[in-house]
């Protein structure tokens, strides 16, 4: 069913502006009178498809984690308040900043409307919707606790989105301060030190090992630097290709977490979704191996998600968990000492829960470290930069002075 954008007068006066779905323009203006409001300018909204083939940067147009988790958290309000289904879809897509939001709440009222339940209706934008929230809603649907569920969602959507703002909170000044720096190194050795050089040049005398050196490297620099941006997009198509790719992805994979403090950080970091993944949906009533098979999606590391999924097959044949995690080699050891105590104790979904609480406190706590540490090992590594110009610059000073004397 085609959507209309449309600009209307309420009863009182005042202005509106939204959308509705109609069969045609006549039908829109008689849905908006029938609801009070008085058309004054209405037009067909952009299919979400025309509108990512029409803009140069559609296909990389997104919802939000924070619209998703606000979306949510309203739907579930307004259905605990007594609200049915297509009801609270009705009050939430008005109140929707995101047009694209908009836009696929819409189809996904139509659809429901048309007969499909709510985790089908979802299906259809599953570029929106992950198959773990669409998987959360069925499980709401077939056990009725549907409000629960898209609180549950919300909450788990919100605390993935704090890890995310941390993480890049703590990295933003690094890589601010090292774009900085290596400006005015750039700057340094391309136009003050050929200035310099230039004086050196009337000396006719053998310059010092250092001071060729940096002469070398400004003319280098000054000559091809049009090929450090080159270098740069080279560089990033082929990790783009390589990631697009099993063997590539897994090559990088393996790569990250072989290094000595992002191996670790990584795995502390997947360890923490998926126990709060894995709880969250076991605890909703999905059967532990469906749990597993959707956890795999987001393990972010090809590596991990295959060891999920060889502790599923294992899973599957009657062990248990902890031990199906264990022989893969890939989790923390205290991820599986809690999870098997969770099994033993019958508690599985809370010593989930504990888990990822734990591990996302880790998490923080390394990326503070991190953080931490590379403002003075960036400062180290520019103090020895700048003084190596310094130096060179310097030593054919000294000659001159010897040779005066």
């Amino acid at each position: 069913m085609p959507v209309y954008e449309y600009t209307a007068l309420d009863v009182k006066g005042n202005t509106r502006s939204g959308i509705v779905d109609a069969d045609s323009p006549a039908g829109a203006r008689q849905k908006l009178r029938a609801a009070g409001n008085y058309p004054v300018a209405i037009r067909e909204a952009a299919s979400l498809s025309a509108q990512q083939s029409t803009l140069f940067f559609g296909r990389f147009r997104r919802v939000g984690h924070s619209e998703l988790a606000i979306m949510t958290r309203q739907l579930g309000t307004l259905m605990t308040a007594g609200f049915p289904l297509v009801a609270a879809l009705d009050a939430l897509i008005p109140q929707t900043r995101s047009a694209l939001l908009k836009n696929q709440l819409t189809r996904i009222k139509d659809a429901i409307v048309g007969g499909s339940s709510f985790s089908q209706a979802l299906s259809a934008v599953s570029q929106t919707f992950s198959p773990l929230y669409i998987n959360m809603i069925r499980a709401g649907e077939s056990s009725g606790t549907m409000e629960l569920v898209l609180d549950r969602l919300a909450e788990m959507i919100e605390k993935q989105q704090q890890v995310s703002q941390r993480v890049t909170s703590a990295m933003t000044y690094p890589i601010f301060m090292t774009l900085i720096g290596a400006g005015i190194l750039l700057f340094l050795i391309t136009y003050i030190v050929p200035t310099i050089a230039a004086l050196f040049a009337d000396m006719k005398q053998v310059l010092p090992a250092p001071t060729r050196m940096l002469i070398a490297a400004s003319r280098i620099l000054k000559t091809w630097w049009w090929s450090i941006p080159i270098a740069a997009v080279l560089i990033i198509l082929c990790l783009r290709h390589a990631l697009n790719t099993v063997s590539g992805r897994q090559t990088i994979d393996r790569g990250l977490l072989w290094l000595p403090v992002m191996g670790e950080f990584l795995c502390k970091l997947a360890a923490a979704r998926l126990a709060r993944t894995l709880g969250l949906l076991l605890e909703n009533g999905v059967s532990l191996l469906s749990a597993l098979e959707i956890v795999k999606s987001i393990a972010g590391n090809v590596l991990i998600a295959d060891a999920v999924e060889a502790a599923a097959i294992q899973v599957r044949q009657g062990q248990g968990l902890a031990g199906s995690l264990d022989a893969t080699r890939r989790f923390p050891a205290l991820f599986i000492q809690m999870i098997q105590v969770g099994e033993q104790s019958g508690a599985l979904e809370s010593m989930l829960k504990k888990v990822a609480d734990l591990f996302e406190n880790e998490v923080e706590s390394t990326l503070l470290r991190m953080a931490t540490l590379l403002e003075p090992v960036m400062i180290l590594v520019m103090g020895v930069m700048v003084g190596f110009i310094v130096l060179s610059i310097c030593l054919p000073i000294f000659e001159m002075n010897q040779l005066i004397q």
